[in-house]
C-alpha cells in the first residue's frame, strides 16, 4: 500500500545530541516525518511491544522505520536487532543502522541479522541533512512500506489470508 501520510521514524540512540541533530536535519531537509526516540535497546523493545512506560499504543505508535544505533547501554543495537528480526510481529519493520561504527564486523553482522541498510553517522550537520534527505527520498518516496502487520501463512499472500 502506498503511504498516504508521513512515515513515523523511531530512533534508538543514547546520545541526546544525535537525536536532536537528526530532528533538526529532518526539518531542515523539509521531511515531515514524526521522530520518536528511545535511549537503549531495552526501551526500544518495550516501545515496540508496548511494555512498561509504552503500554499506551497512542503514545507508542508502530514505526514505519527504525533508526538504530549499535552502541547503546543496557541492551545494545545488535541484541535489539536480533530480537526484532526474530519476532513475528516486528520482523517486517525496516531497520536502518545509524551509527558511528565503521567496523566491517558490525556491517556484516548487522546485515546477517536482517538490517535493511547500514549508515555511518556523518560528522557535519550539512552532511547529516544530506543523509536525511537521501534516506527520506529512498524510504519514503521510492520504497513501498507495509502500513500494518498482516498475518500471512507461508505460501499465501496477504490478500489470500484475508479471504479465508
Amino acid at each position: 500500500m502506498i503511504q498516504a501520510q508521513p512515515i513515523l521514524i523511531l530512533m534508538a540512540d543514547d546520545d541526546e545530541d544525535d537525536i536532536l541533530l537528526t530532528q533538526k536535519a529532518l526539518e531542515k531537509g523539509k521531511l515531515l516525518n514524526t521522530l520518536y526516540s528511545v535511549r537503549d535497546g531495552e526501551e526500544l523493545l518495550d516501545y515496540l511491544l508496548h511494555r512498561g512506560a509504552f503500554t499506551d499504543v497512542e503514545n507508542a505508535p508502530r514505526p514505519g522505520i527504525i533508526l538504530l544505533d549499535l552502541n547503546m547501554p543496557k541492551k545494545d543495537g545488535r541484541e535489539a536487532l536480533k530480537e526484532i528480526k526474530s519476532h513475528p510481529d516486528l520482523q517486517d519493520i525496516p531497520i536502518v543502522v545509524f551509527t558511528t561504527s565503521k567496523a566491517e564486523e558490525d556491517i556484516y553482522r548487522s546485515y546477517r541479522l536482517g538490517v535493511n541498510s547500514f549508515i555511518t553517522k556523518p560528522v557535519t550537520f550539512d552532511s547529516l541533512i544530506d543523509v536525511m534527505q537521501a534516506l527520506g527520498k529512498y524510504w519514503f518516496e521510492i520504497v513501498t512500506l507495509p502500513t500494518e502487520t498482516k498475518k500471512v501463512s507461508y505460501g499465501e499472500t496477504a490478500d489470500e489470508s484475508t479471504s479465508h
